[in-house]
Parts: C-alpha cells; structure tokens; sequence
C-alpha cells in the first residue's frame, strides 16, 4: 500500500481512513472487531471518531481495538457536539474541550489523540479562545495535531491567521463532506488546503449510499441512513440526486466496477485529498469500499463521472474565472 503524507505534519497514513460512526450502533462490539481486523489486514492505519458517536460508545469500542497497536494507527476524534445534559458541556470553549479532550482520552485508552478536530465551527466562542486552547493541549502532548470539521475556507484560513500571529499550533488537517453529489469543496475548501497544504479526510464519499445505486431514482429502494437519518434525508433529498445515483451506479457495473469503490476512488482521486472516509456495518460492505484501492482513477474517467453531477460555480461573480489565464504578449 502506498502511504500518503498527512498534510505538512510528515505522519503517513493509508490512502482511506475508516470512519467509526457505526461502532457500538449498526455495527456491535463483535462486528466492529471483525472490521477494525479486515481493515487493518487490508493495510489502514488510520481510523476517524468522535466523541458524540454512541455518546462515547464509539471511543470506548475503538480504545479497546487499539490496545495491541496503538503506536502503529493514527486515531482521530471530535469535539463540539453536546455530550451530556449540562449547559456547558458542548461548544468550542476552553471550557468544554479541556473536559471534552480529558473524557476521550479515557475513553480511548490512550495518552494522547494525534488529530484532534472541533466539529464545527462556534460561533458564540471567539476563535482565539478554541485556538489557545488547542495549542495547550499540543503542548501537553495530549493532541498532536490539531483540525476542524466541517469549517468553510474563510474560517479556516482565519485560525490559521490567528495561529500564526500568535505562535500557536497551527490546524494541521481538515475535514468537509466532499462526494459526487455534493462538490462545493471543490470551489476554495480543497483549493485552500492544496495551497495551505493541510491534509484533508473528506466524508461521505458515497453520498449516504446513494451513489450505491440502492435507492432507486424514486429514493424507494432498500433501507439505509438516507431514510433513517434526518440530516441524511435533508442533505440528500433532492429529486435530482436520486436520478445522478442511479445514473453514477448504472456506469460504474457498465464498465466492471462496484459503485461504491467507484465513488470512493472519484473523491480520493482529487490532488487534495489525502484519504476518503469509509464507513461499514459490517465486515463485508466494507470489502466494498476496499476495491476502491484497486481503481486506477485516469483524469478520462474522472471527467467522465464528474460530467453525471452539477459542477458547482466558482469561487468569484465572473464566469470566465474557468477560462485559463493567458498573460498578454508585450
């Protein structure tokens, strides 16, 4: 397998990462082992939480998987989202992520996180207060690399500011949703990180299972979070969503390839992208999501999947921004 750098932080990581969010849910302590086991005999060294999945259950499955190899996996986990009845216990504040950081790490059983994400943005925390507080806790060694999730370029590029201004660990990696169906990414968050050069874990890659094709173009296929989540069911509701999945599945088995390996391969194809997250309830969908190694994405057929699908405008009011620059001759 051939390893990426994880931004500018010099760690290498498999080219997916895998994403926890069914431990200790669809996926029970028992399957997520067998998991956890296919991934790493398939090569992945790197796997994503969060404290809010399972209300820690997630962590706790993960500490426990790790124990017998914990110096050679790169774990990532979250904080923002509420974890408790208590007021303060959610949010950005220093507050909250020092409590935040103390329970992962119990949960994990481990001495340290080497990436550490806020969730999401906060708008009621100033952001020198998040950003001081990450840079003590790297300085207490009990995160390595700091990140954020779900940030847009401007709020990136604004911490990194601050960070830099102060002398302060500077965000490492980031982490947006980025897949076929959903390209606004490509507009200035991959572009930011490409010239930042922060790695980048993206999720979703298969569109909440519906670049699998299952869902029909009537989204009343089979079963899945897209109907049993309500955030899934607002992010990929629209009508055409359903006809750019059946249509993105029909290609990929017209030309030999499992639709979700194919998706997979679409979102790690793109130069800023260090590793898609993969998720499973099992053992075997994961394999599905594993022959995505095995695809040679050719910038041909990158072209060719990506003309399914809305290319989102640019980043500016002026059309011709696509037009490449030409410099005036003297």
């Amino acid at each position: 397998m051939e390893y990426r750098y994880l931004g500018r932080t010099g760690v290498r990581v498999s080219p997916l990462c895998f994403g926890t969010m069914t431990f200790g849910k669809e996926a029970d302590e028992a399957v997520s082992g067998e998991i956890f086991r296919a991934c790493r005999e398939a090569g992945l060294n790197f796997f994503d939480c969060a404290d809010m999945y399972q209300a820690g259950r997630a962590e706790e499955i993960l500490g426990r998987l790790i124990h017998d190899c914990r110096d050679e996996v790169v774990i990532t986990s979250k904080g923002f989202f509420p974890t408790g009845p208590d007021p303060n216990a959610q949010g950005a504040t220093r507050l909250h992520l020092k409590l935040a950081v103390e329970a992962s790490l119990r949960r994990l059983q481990t001495d340290r996180i080497d990436v550490y994400f806020i969730h999401r943005f906060d708008e009621r925390t100033p952001l020198e207060e998040t950003l001081r507080t990450l840079d003590d806790l790297v300085r207490q060694g009990k995160i390595l690399y700091p990140g954020v999730s779900n940030f847009a370029a401007w709020q990136v590029e604004k911490a990194l500011g601050i960070s830099a201004l102060k002398g302060w660990a500077p965000l490492a990696v980031i982490q947006p949703m980025y897949n076929l169906l959903k390209r606004q990414a490509e507009v200035e968050i991959l572009p930011m990180a490409q010239a930042e050069n922060l790695g980048v874990i993206a999720y979703n890659p298969i569109g909440g299972g519906l670049l699998t094709g299952k869902y029909g173009r009537d989204g009343q296929g089979a079963a899945g979070r897209l109907k049993q989540d309500k955030s899934y069911t607002a992010r990929y509701g629209a009508d055409w969503m359903f006809d750019v999945g059946t249509q993105f599945a029909d290609f990929a088995r017209a030309r030999g390839y499992e639709p979700a390996a194919l998706a997979v391969a679409w979102v790690a194809s793109h130069p800023a992208v260090t590793a898609p997250i993969v998720g499973a309830r099992n053992a075997a969908q994961l394999s599905q999501s594993l022959r995505a190694l095995e695809i040679t994405m050719t910038p041909e057929l990158r072209a060719e999947i990506s003309a399914l699908a809305p290319e989102p405008p640019p980043a500016t009011d002026r059309n011709d921004e696509r037009t490449p620059f030409a410099p005036r001759m003297p």
